[in-house]
């Protein structure tokens, strides 16, 4: 069964250093890792290293619905690049591109099959778009 590749990408008003720092570390992973402001990320864990494994709880912040996102990572070059294999085998990539005005965060990844691409493709830009509003306001 093959997959579809979906690509969400955003321009953050941060050098890549920040940017890097704030995607990795876990402290700042459960302030923006959620889509919408009804859902929270409770914990994450992240150990950046090939073979090293990320995790986050996802959860609706009134307790109905939450699920454990996790991976591990393939490829990991700082300020760059991540790319990771998630639980149920799909991949995805994370890329880090300095430009004049900060940095372009773009991350490509496979879909699943049994949600919409559509709605995947928005579920997973809506995070993005937290991300940037998070570290562009601190």
């Amino acid at each position: 069964m093959s997959s579809t590749p979906i690509t969400i990408e955003a321009h953050i008003d941060a050098d890549t250093q920040k940017v890097w720092d704030y995607w990795t570390k876990p402290e700042h992973i459960t302030k923006w890792n959620f889509a919408s402001d009804d859902w929270h990320c409770p914990s994450a864990q992240n150990d950046l290293r090939v073979g090293g494994t990320y995790s986050a709880r996802m959860e609706a912040k009134d307790g109905s619905f939450g699920f454990d996102f996790g991976a591990v990572y393939d490829e990991v070059k700082p300020l760059q690049s991540l790319i990771y294999t998630m639980g149920d085998g799909r991949k995805a990539a994370t890329r880090f591109e300095k430009t004049n005005t900060g940095t372009k965060v773009s991350t490509t990844f496979d879909a699943e099959q049994v949600n919409p691409v559509d709605m995947q493709k928005a579920g997973w830009q809506a995070i993005l778009n937290n991300f940037k509003k998070y570290i562009e306001n601190n």
